[in-house]
């Protein structure tokens, strides 16, 4: 099995897929395959809409998009975005719109098998005018009004990680958003690594996981599958000559589909700062060669809903 047959098995027309990471750990290469498989009528939901949910739209994958802030802030704004928000190629595309906490509040909810969840966020703001589903309910302690968003349980959630063990437990380093959030909230979850380690590796430094293999239905070892964005330890912040080329690109609606269709070719990564190294990786320099997709697939079932 390989990256492929993870996405045929795990994401399906019409899901609800979230690819998290706060500009950092943000899975390019599961989404590239989405797009490969031409997955149509998905919900696409994530703090940050980036660069690679902006390939995803050009390539027709999206119905819908739940967000909270949508561009990159080295590259800038987030064209077949924008042209599929205002109708300019086809069918309008549908948005849903929060602030960061209320996305948060919903994967939390989600996670907690909660309804919603109470948030003072939207004082001052406009933002429920423009979205209905954020609602006000009266505390039953106080009587005070709080604002509430419901709960978001996605179908599928894919992570990036730097490295897990054979039975899905995952850990990572570095900046850290909802990952773990947004997976313990969804229906499948599939954990993408940068090394398969023992399970002694794991048990020797149990805080940096963040994940836990009970909630993981498939584990793809794909190294630098996040690339352009950072792997603290692993991958620099951005480079230019990775993502510049982007901008030109979005900004013409052909070239940006045309685009959508092929994955990106990341450049050598290098350890950082002498983060942990995994077997067989030098703690400095460039890293050795490994092959691009070594899957490893659970045997457990998908977990039920809790």
């Amino acid at each position: 099995m390989s990256m492929r047959d993870a996405v045929s098995r795990c994401v399906h027309d019409g899901d609800t897929v979230v690819i998290e990471g706060f500009t950092h750990l943000i899975c390019f290469a599961a989404g590239h395959e989405i797009i490969r498989q031409r997955r149509r009528d998905l919900t696409l939901a994530r703090l940050t809409p980036d660069l690679i949910y902006d390939q995803m739209i050009a390539a027709g994958c999206a119905r819908k998009l739940v967000f909270s802030w949508a561009g990159n802030p080295g590259v800038g704004s987030l064209h077949a975005f924008r042209r599929a928000v205002e109708g300019k190629r086809g069918g309008a595309l549908e948005i849903e719109e929060y602030s960061h906490f209320g996305m948060v509040a919903r994967f939390s909810a989600g996670a907690a098998r909660l309804p919603f969840w109470p948030l003072r966020n939207y004082m001052g703001t406009d933002l429920p005018t423009a979205n209905p589903r954020i609602r006000t309910v009266a505390c039953p302690y106080t009587g005070e009004a709080l604002a509430t968003v419901p709960a978001l349980n996605p179908s599928v959630t894919i992570v990036h990680a730097q490295r897990a063990d054979a039975a899905g437990n995952a850990q990572m380093w570095g900046l850290v958003g909802v990952q773990k959030e947004a997976a313990f909230a969804s229906e499948r979850v599939i954990v993408v690594v940068e090394e398969l380690v023992e399970e002694a590796v794991i048990r020797s430094d149990p805080n940096r996981t963040v994940i836990p293999g009970m909630i993981v239905s498939a584990v793809v070892v794909e190294p630098w599958g996040g690339a352009p964005v950072l792997h603290a330890g692993l991958l620099r912040p951005r480079q230019t000559t990775s993502t510049s080329p982007g901008k030109g690109i979005s900004r013409d609606p052909d070239s940006s589909r045309a685009t959508s269709t092929s994955s990106c070719t990341p450049s050598r990564p290098r350890r950082l700062h002498g983060e942990p190294a995994g077997p067989g990786r030098e703690a400095q320099g460039e890293t050795a060669p490994v092959r691009r997709s070594q899957l490893r697939v659970l045997t457990r079932p998908t977990p039920p809903t809790r």
